[in-house]
């Protein structure tokens, strides 16, 4: 009789035992991305940045992505110092679960938030840092929200109603930064100029250490965004007195790296990305963006 030959039990499960090889290769693959904390904007709240999410997970499975559920929609209008301590202590929570590290992205007024939380956390966690179409020299100009929050009022006169000494106020007063009024901004408004460190405070050396802990500074704007003015604000830009746009290089901050944003140029760690045909409202939903912007920097 032929000699019978019998197939190795191993080749017989092979394709088992290679479907096994391939869930653990993308087991250590997906755990291999940084979960990513998402805090929204003024007026928003978890359910704006479902499609970001989506974006995430398919670019890079297997990825916790974390939207904070505080502060949403109207209550995203009290003061941001209150805001920051209900978001820092969320923020903690998830970082203390994520040894290998998060990254932190930020829409709009979030942006602002995050810039406190990075710089009063200390040994954060926070890999990169993407700030989507934030405010974050400052805003100056009339536009659809603002006519929301201050029905009748113009631009000029908006200052007379942030900076007052008392009274309560809106979270867009704590960046509200009048060109006209330069003084009464540095006097008056506690939140953004101590973050820049225009206004200088006893925990300024402490923050920027802490600020620099980020590997990776990714800035988002563009042209077209129909909210953030001027839009290179979202780039560190803003108005001199005279309206004309100062760049981020140019500024004060910048030049005597206040807060650490000259050293994380010099580092090569800041990234600048202009999007132009983007709606303020449109940012965090769009395909384009994620993939030309954001997508590299979440692994």
């Amino acid at each position: 009789d032929p000699v019978q030959t019998k197939t190795p039990l191993t080749m017989r499960r092979s394709p088992l035992l290679l479907l096994l090889l391939q869930l653990l290769l993308l087991a250590v693959v997906s755990n291999g991305y940084k979960p990513v904390i998402i805090v929204h904007g003024i007026f928003d709240g978890p359910k704006q940045f479902e499609n970001i999410s989506a974006f995430i997970t398919k670019a890079h499975p297997g990825t916790s992505v974390k939207v904070i559920d505080l502060y949403d929609d109207l209550a995203s209008l009290k003061p941001l110092w209150k805001q920051v301590q209900g978001f820092r202590k969320a923020a903690e929570f998830i970082m203390r679960k994520a040894p290998n590290g998060t990254h932190l992205l930020c829409f709009s007024q979030g942006g602002l938030i995050c810039r406190a939380l990075l710089s009063m956390i200390p040994n954060h966690n926070v890999n990169t840092f993407v700030s989507l179409s934030s405010p974050l020299a400052g805003q100056y100009g009339d536009t659809d929200y603002m006519k929301s929050i201050f029905p009748g009022c113009m631009k000029k006169i908006v200052y007379k109603i942030c900076y007052r000494r008392s009274g309560p106020k809106v979270s867009i007063c704590d960046y509200w930064n009048d060109p006209h009024h330069r003084s009464l901004y540095l006097q008056s408004n506690n939140f953004l100029p101590i973050l820049n460190g225009e206004k200088p405070h006893k925990h300024m050396e402490e923050w920027r250490e802490n600020f620099l802990h980020i590997k990776k500074l990714v800035l988002i704007g563009g042209p077209d965004d129909g909210v953030i003015t001027p839009w290179q604000s979202s780039h560190f830009g803003f108005y001199d007195s005279n309206e004309n746009v100062v760049e981020m290089k140019n500024q004060e901050f910048f030049r005597n790296d206040t807060f650490g944003l000259k050293t994380l140029e010099a580092r090569g760690d800041l990234s600048v990305c202009v999007q132009s045909g983007v709606k303020h409202t449109h940012w965090h939903s769009n395909l384009t963006v994620f993939m030309n912007c954001i997508e590299k920097w979440l692994t």
